[in-house]
């Protein structure tokens, strides 16, 4: 794979200085181009060799572009509040808004290459972890990133002389740690292990870009060129409207039966038992959340469900139970502008709680496959490639050990006009009926069905949904509590 990047590719000073004008203007027109238009973000990976000049890359596209509209991140040690969070979570957080361009020097491949270089994870768990990787990029395509990936690369004898020039000389021995020489002692595995790694990432999408990085000049052109084409030919292209490609059809029962129809909505608890046992379980929330061994997870609380069927009510009388440092309530309203320029689970995942905290959500990413699909906000395409996404990031978020409960509150129909019209009559209950509420009483079979289609999809074995019989308020708080509780510890009992 690296055999073309081992041929001793040159360009001359003359040619260097006669091409690097035009270049940089065309790559200044071309930023522009992409600032007024805020078609799409840019997310370029400097991967590679030690010392075949990933830093130097970086610091010559600042020079060449205008540098207010780069954000670059180079690879860390990972902080407390990182290693609290899913691995991928500081990369999320980082990507640059439709725009912007984003340079990354280690990325989400960084911690894969080195574990299995080093045995810290098998061949197997590797392939794992790229498969993750290769859904991810694929996401941020979907989205409409466009993702360059360029490996620079470096034979042994050149990495070790590189290493060695770079030793000597005062202005940049500096540069060289005790640790590049020890990964220069496994110049063959590390090769081996990034071959397999560029071989299975490199997708149609998002292929890897591999440079020769010995002679400075020809790197520097070679990665500008590379960046100035991609971005003319995606600008250049026409703006048309997202493909309607053919998609399978969701199954649909042929009996017509459906799951929220097989919920019992007469259940319900009369007063008495009702505040025994909120007070009860609120106990042993707040019990579980004061566990030795909280600290070790952390929860996210998730409530979709019919309008007025109760979600303020259940959030109410979980937070009674908790600390009010430990939990934030995350309200889900329509997308803000910020949120509009980054990928659509963007605005979720910048919420994820830290480990011994609680992250309540009213209303959630499932808006994508609910509102959003029934009311025609984003295409069938979209919604329907949300379903494996939203499954991605909640298995990222249980190994992680983060409690994901999902819980969907439901009422009928009669139940909910009833409530409507109290809302109506109460003066401070009045925020809480719109038009809007009501508009969408009459797409109620449409948002039943999305409903279904759902569950099916995305209530798996690590996140389950928990189906909510929300007639009756005391008996929808005391199921969600139960089930909370219940989830909590079964996550303790695993540790």
């Amino acid at each position: 794979m690296f055999e073309s990047a081992e041929l001793g590719h040159k360009i001359s000073k003359e040619v260097y200085k006669k091409e690097l004008p035009n270049l940089r203007e065309a790559l200044l027109d071309a930023q522009l181009d992409l600032l007024q238009s805020a078609r799409f973000p840019v997310i370029i990976l400097l991967a590679g060799v030690d010392c075949a000049g990933k830093g130097e890359t970086m610091n010559l596209l600042h020079e060449w572009m205008d540098p207010r509209h780069i954000e670059s991140h180079a690879q860390r040690e990972l902080t407390d509040e990182e290693r609290e969070r899913p691995p991928m979570w500081r990369y999320w957080r980082d990507l640059p808004p439709k725009g912007k361009i984003g340079i990354f020097i280690g990325s989400w491949y960084s911690a894969p290459l080195v574990d299995n270089v080093h045995g810290r994870t098998k061949n197997a768990e590797l392939d794992q972890q790229l498969d993750r990787i290769i859904r991810f990029e694929t996401m941020l395509c979907n989205e409409g990133a466009l993702i360059l990936k360029f490996w620079l690369h470096l034979s042994e004898d050149q990495q070790k002389k590189r290493l060695r020039k770079l030793e000597k000389d005062p202005k940049t021995s500096w540069r060289i740690k005790e640790s590049d020489w020890k990964n220069y002692k496994q110049y063959d595995r590390f090769r081996l292990v990034s071959e397999r790694m560029l071989r299975t990432t490199s997708t149609p999408e998002a292929p890897w870009i591999i440079v020769e990085g010995a002679d400075d000049r020809y790197r520097s052109l070679s990665i500008g060129k590379a960046l100035l084409d991609a971005l003319r030919r995606r600008l250049d292209a026409p703006e048309t409207p997202q493909a309607s490609e053919p998609l399978p059809p969701l199954f649909s029962s042929i009996d017509g039966l459906q799951i929220l129809q097989t919920l019992d909505m007469t259940k319900k608890v009369i007063k008495k038992k009702y505040d025994d046992e909120l007070e009860i379980l609120q106990g042993r929330l707040n019990l579980l959340s004061r566990h030795k061994d909280f600290d070790r997870i952390s929860v996210v609380v998730l409530f979709e469900g019919n309008d007025a069927a109760g979600k303020g009510g259940s959030i109410r009388r979980i937070t009674q139970a908790l600390d009010a440092r430990a939990y934030r309530i995350i309200p889900i309203a329509a997308p803000s502008e910020e949120e509009r320029a980054q990928p659509y689970l963007w605005r979720f995942w910048r919420h994820l709680p830290r480990r011994g905290r609680f992250a309540i959500f009213d209303r959630s990413w499932y808006g994508r496959v609910l509102v959003e699909r029934v009311e025609g906000f984003c295409s069938q395409t979209d919604w329907m490639r949300a379903y494996s996404e939203i499954n991605d990031f909640e298995e990222q978020m249980v190994r992680n050990h983060t409690v994901v409960a999902k819980f969907w509150l439901a009422i009928t129909q009669d139940e909910q006009l009833k409530r409507f019209k109290e809302r109506e009559k109460i003066g401070f209950k009045r925020f809480k009926i719109t038009e809007e509420d009501w508009r969408n009483r009459e797409k109620w079979p449409l948002y039943e069905q999305a409903v279904c289609d759902m569950i099916d999809r995305t209530s798996t074995e690590i996140a389950p949904w928990t189906l909510v019989e929300a007639n009756d308020k005391n008996h929808a708080r005391i199921k969600v509590l139960k089930t909370l509780c219940s989830q909590i510890e079964q996550a303790l009992a695993k540790l």
